[in-house]
């Protein structure tokens, strides 16, 4: 394929010259020749070359503002470009060199000289155009591999959600569903598109502390005693520990040689998608007038996402059927959500819900748990076990 190269002269004779001495060379090279400057920079703007060759002195714009314009331009930058003047001055040459100049020719020209240079210039390109190449290759092999390793990492989550929910001997798209009504609710609200998206991603693991409850006391039947509800109510710090204590896991990977590029896409430090399930975790049994657990919060000093979370886990587990209940009507979940307007949930977050009221209904048709068995040994207290 040849290469193309552009020459700019405001003399013609000059450009002739150009012409007639590389006429051998028409096989290799497609020559461009333009006696004007501006029209040089229309044409730099519509085709791409190689290289180019800018007298100095011209009309209009000189070879010095052309060779600033092609330096400022992130698409022309990386095309060498050659200045040829008949000037002694140094300052002009160091003044163009700095500029970015790939090289320098003084008039008169001698072919030799001009070959050399222009050998010089194209193949300076041409290993440039490769590295971009393998640079966009690498790239893109890069984003395919940190693609997969997001999608398998999400995966685990959903299944370590999926894997909570069963523990609980819940059954259906309670998580899913869960997940799902924190994004609309979190869309409603103006937040920006990425919490918006991680919402759906890290609120079904709310419950994922609930693994390390004993099954003396999950899986109880009837009442839970007092010390049996502060074993249960655990689960909430046991979950935040599980979704942020990741150290010593990275400590023994790396013993056993998982490179440090891949531990950071896998477990990255400060991951935010961790650190909102872990406060999700945390708090999504706390209550707006602080009458909550595990720690009391009240008000704004219950992160946002654990306030989201708390409403739509609260109407899901009402619309829902347990082994130890029917599931509510809409019409009762609704009026239980304005009930605790103020006192369990922020109202703010209760204004979203029913603003996105529509789209949850929807969704709930959608994740419906018509085909789920049901289980029929747990009877604890309604209220306990809606909010538990």
């Amino acid at each position: 394929m040849k290469q193309h190269v552009l020459f700019v002269d405001d003399d013609t004779n000059v450009l002739e010259a150009y012409r007639r001495g590389l006429r051998d060379r028409r096989d290799q090279w497609e020559l461009t020749l333009i006696p004007c400057s501006l029209l040089a920079w229309d044409t730099l703007q519509k085709r791409s070359f190689d290289t180019a060759v800018f007298d100095v002195r011209m009309p209009g714009l000189n070879g010095i503002d052309l060779l600033t314009r092609v330096q400022q331009s992130l698409t022309l930058r990386d095309m060498p470009v050659i200045i040829v003047t008949g000037e002694a001055d140094r300052s002009l040459k160091r003044t163009a060199l700095n500029l970015g100049a790939a090289d320098l020719l003084n008039k008169p020209i001698d072919r030799e000289d001009l070959l050399a240079r222009l050998n010089s210039t194209l193949r300076l390109k041409a290993a440039q155009d490769a590295l971009r190449v393998q640079n966009q290759l690498l790239e893109h092999r890069v984003r395919e591999r940190t693609a997969q390793l997001v999608a398998s990492r999400l995966d685990i989550i959903w299944r370590l959600a999926k894997a909570a929910e069963y523990r609980d001997e819940e059954t259906g798209n309670h998580v899913i569903r869960v997940g799902c009504y924190s994004r609309a609710i979190a869309r409603v609200m103006g937040l920006d598109a990425e919490f918006v998206d991680n919402m759906l991603i890290v609120a079904p693991l709310h419950d994922i502390g609930k693994i390390g409850v004993p099954d003396s006391v999950l899986h109880k039947p009837g009442r839970l005693d007092h010390r049996e509800w502060r074993v249960m109510r655990k689960h909430c710090d046991m979950g935040a520990e599980i979704l942020s204590d990741e150290c010593r896991f990275k400590h023994v990977a790396r013993r056993f040689g998982a490179d440090s590029q891949t531990l950071a896409h896998v477990l990255p430090a400060d991951d935010p998608v961790l650190a909102l399930a872990t406060s999700i975790a945390r708090g999504h049994h706390e209550h707006w007038n602080g009458a909550g657990y595990p720690h009391g919060l009240q008000g704004e000093e219950i992160p946002l996402e654990a306030r989201i979370v708390a409403i739509a886990d609260v109407y899901d587990a009402l619309r829902s059927e347990r082994p130890y209940k029917q599931a509510f009507s809409v019409d009762r979940a609704l009026s239980i959500l304005a009930e605790e307007n103020g006192t369990h949930f922020d109202p703010a977050v209760y204004e979203a819900f029913l603003l996105a009221f529509d789209e949850i209904n929807a969704l709930e048709s959608e994740f419906n748990d018509a085909a789920a068995p049901l289980l029929s040994s747990q009877v604890h207290d309604e209220d306990e076990c809606l909010v538990c």
